[in-house]
Parts: structure tokens; C-alpha cells; sequence
């Protein structure tokens, strides 16, 4: 089976962002976690390998991003993918600049583009400059991000920062003129010994004018916002029976590992709205006491009451304490590996219905879960869709949302179950 568009994502809910992405688009995608051992099983258009490289040495993660390339072109994909937030996490050291030199040099290509704007979650870019809403990425609560703080929100000079290759920029004024403007600025570009570009996109709009510009272009990175544009180069539209995905009936819980602004909000909001919650401190989790048995003794009584919320979201000075005195690296193993055996436990106890917040917390969970491949179904809230796997660590097909820390509505957890987000 050959695909059209073959995807790797640097973390798990970035992944089922840009699936989700694709299937609103008329793509047929399937999410795997990690590389695959064999041929993949389901016929898809797109296929997502999720991987958690994002704040991953960088070393491993162009290891990984090239055993993920290699099996897609093993798979006969097109065209490749690299995907990354939408707030391009990252340090002067990587991930983004290395992984994508990597599979330049792979592909034997000497031109990329890269932008993570994301419109419908409110990521812009203009003249190179990273929006989050109204501020600048470095205004934004990503300046106090635990792992990957963003001080600069100029593109060009982060991407630089990563690479040896020179990086250029394709402005909003040839992007507004559509796609031949954008060809004919990616040939000046090149003709100048650019080699990745970052472009500008206020609008949909946008991303739909690149579209047509990337056809044939061996490798393409950014947030998932630029897969809306791509599959309309092979013919597909949007369809209604691409993402008819019916949730699985069971129990109902939330998992938040996320300290994002937004994630806060989720967790205050659920709070506020008498859902039952409990929260997790590094610090015992540190002191030896098992947190995970403790939480799951705390929600089984109250599960069949309703949906509940375990989280270790906290304000950025409280996770500064806790880094403090643990050190960042292990503070954040802890609570991931606390979670994720908690979100094991949940399930083993009829939870079929889960929410994840948080990137590496996704990532922790999925692994714990041993969920090893995902269909993608309806969007919950831009880039968070409902999926559905078979989670082999309990032995039971569950629907389970992937939401990255930064995005879903205040009311995203309680919303989410009654939505009918993904229900045919």
C-alpha cells in the first residue's frame, strides 16, 4: 500500500493535531506510536508517526525522526512532514533545526519551507514574528515554559540559532498574492543559497494559497495548520465520512499534566463546575509516597458518578519550587511516570472515555497504555479531535482525546464528554 503523505511528529499531541488536521481536510489518517514494526494494517491516505523527541536529546531525536522516515518511505509516502508546535518549542540546540537538516540530507533535498502558524488556534506569523493571539511568542505564557522557554518570537533568528543552513523568509506580501507569488519568492530564495524559509500566515486562507506551492516538494515542516492545504494536491476534499468515529461506551476521566496557561484555565473551570479533582504533588511523588494508588483509590468510588480530573497543573511559580528543589528533568519524570500509571489504572477500571492533557504527558500515557496505533475522528476543539485504539496494556478498544497543553477552550473538559465529539 502506498500513502500520499507521510508524517513525524516531534511529541503525541502534536501528532493527532496535524491528523486531525488531515482528516478535516479528506485525508484518511492513521496515528502510530512510535515507528512501526511492520506494515501498517489500515488503508490510509496520511499516516502520523508520533513520536516524543520534542525536548529529547539531539542526537536521539534526528535517530528517531530518521527510523520514522525511513519506514514512511518504506511505505511509499510521497511527500514528508515534519511536524512541531505551534508555539515552535524548542532551544538554541533543537530540535527543529537538527531534525529537519537531517532529513534534508536524506532526502537529498536542499529547500524546505517552515512555519507553525495555526490560525485556528490563533498562531499567526507576520514578518517572521510568531503570534499567540494578540502577543508575541515571547509576551505569551510560553516565556515561562518549564523545558523549552521562548524569549524570542522572531522565527528567522530562532531557526538560525539551530541550523548552519541559511534561513530565509517568504512575507505575507508574496503570500497574499497566492500560490505563484509564493513559487516564484521559494526560487528567489533558493537563488540567494536560502535553504529553509519561514513563512507568513495570518489566515486559513494563507495556508491555503501554500498549499498549491508545496506540491512536489520533498519535505515540508510546520505546525499542523499547513496540512489543510495539501490535500487538495492529490484530488481529496473535505468529507463527512473521513472523520465518523463513535466514541466507546464506559467510564469517563481526565489526566492533566500540562502547567500551560490554558490547561490552568481547564483545570480551574472543571474545578469551578463541582467536577471532583485531585492533584498530584512531585514533591511526595519525590518523598517515595505512592501517589498513583492513592488516586486511583480516591476516583474509583466517584467514576461512576461522573468524569474526574487528576492533574499535576500548576501555576509557573509553583513549578519553579518544585524544579528547584527536585531539579526540572526529574520533576517532570515523576509526575509523567505518576500519570501515566494512573491513566493505566483508569482504564483497567472501566474508564473508556480518556482525556490527556500535555505533550510529554501524552506521550508518558500512550506508552503506559501501550496504544500503539490510533484512527483520528471528529474535532472536539481545533486541533484536539476524539481517537480510538485498542489500549493492549488493559485489554480494551477506549476513546481517548490528545490535547495539547495550549489549546482547547476554558471549558474543554466538561464539554468534551457531552459534545458527542466523534459520534457518528
Amino acid at each position: 500500500m502506498s500513502i500520499k503523505l507521510g508524517c513525524i511528529a516531534d511529541d503525541f499531541t502534536g501528532a493527532t493535531d496535524l491528523a486531525n488536521n488531515l482528516v478535516r481536510a479528506g485525508m484518511r489518517a492513521v496515528q502510530t506510536m512510535g515507528v512501526p514494526q511492520g506494515p501498517l494494517q489500515a488503508r490510509a491516505d496520511a499516516v502520523v508517526v508520533a513520536l516524543k523527541t520534542r525536548t529529547a536529546p539531539p542526537a536521539e531525536a534526528v535517530s528517531q525522526s530518521l527510523a520514522a522516515l525511513a519506514w514512511l518511505r518504506g511505505q511509499g509516502a510521497q511527500q514528508i512532514y515534519f511536524k512541531y508546535c505551534s508555539t515552535f518549542d524548542s532551544t538554541p540546540q533543537g530540535n527543529i533545526g537538527p531534525v529537519a537538516d537531517a532529513l534534508m540530507r536524506a532526502l537529498d533535498t536542499g529547500f524546505t519551507i517552515a512555519t507553525p502558524a495555526f490560525p485556528d488556534n490563533q498562531r499567526t506569523v507576520f514578518k517572521g514574528y510568531l503570534f499567540v493571539g494578540d502577543m508575541l511568542l515571547n509576551e505569551s505564557g510560553m516565556r515561562h515554559h518549564p523545558l523549552t522557554p521562548m524569549a524570542d518570537a522572531n522565527l528567522v533568528r530562532v531557526l538560525a540559532a539551530q541550523t548552519a543552513r541559511r534561513v530565509g523568509l517568504i512575507d505575507y506580501k508574496a503570500v497574499a498574492r497566492g500560490a505563484a507569488a509564493i513559487a516564484e519568492r521559494i526560487a528567489e530564495l533558493k537563488s540567494e543559497g536560502v535553504e529553509i524559509a519561514i513563512v507568513d500566515a495570518v489566515s486559513n486562507a494563507d495556508l491555503l494559497a501554500l498549499g498549491p506551492a508545496l506540491r512536489g516538494m520533498p519535505l515540508v515542516t510546520g505546525g499542523s495548520g499547513v496540512a489543510i492545504g495539501l490535500p487538495a494536491n492529490w484530488g481529496l476534499a473535505p468529507s463527512a465520512r473521513t472523520r465518523s468515529l463513535p466514541l466507546r461506551p464506559g467510564l469517563q476521566a481526565v489526566v492533566a499534566g500540562s502547567c500551560s496557561q490554558a490547561t490552568q484555565a481547564q483545570v480551574a473551570a472543571f474545578i469551578g463546575a463541582g467536577g471532583p479533582a485531585l492533584a498530584i504533588d512531585p514533591l511526595q511523588l519525590a518523598a517515595g509516597v505512592d501517589v498513583a494508588a492513592q488516586a486511583l483509590a480516591w476516583a474509583e468510588p466517584l467514576l461512576p458518578q461522573g468524569p474526574v480530573l487528576i492533574y499535576s497543573t500548576a501555576r509557573p511559580e509553583a513549578v519553579q519550587a518544585a524544579q528547584a528543589e527536585l531539579g526540572a528533568q526529574r520533576a517532570g519524570s515523576l509526575v509523567e511516570d505518576a500519570i501515566a500509571r494512573i491513566a493505566l489504572g483508569l482504564v483497567r477500571r472501566g474508564v473508556r472515555q480518556l482525556i490527556v492533557a500535555g505533550g510529554e504527558t501524552s506521550g508518558a500515557v500512550v506508552q503506559a497504555l501501550d496504544l500503539q496505533q490510533m484512527a483520528i475522528g471528529e474535532q472536539i476543539d481545533p486541533g484536539v479531535p476524539w481517537c480510538a485504539g485498542l489500549a493492549r496494556a488493559a485489554g480494551a478498544d477506549i476513546s481517548i482525546a490528545l490535547k495539547s497543553g495550549n489549546f482547547g477552550a476554558r471549558d474543554f473538559f466538561t464539554r468534551a464528554f457531552g459534545a458527542g465529539g466523534g459520534q457518528a
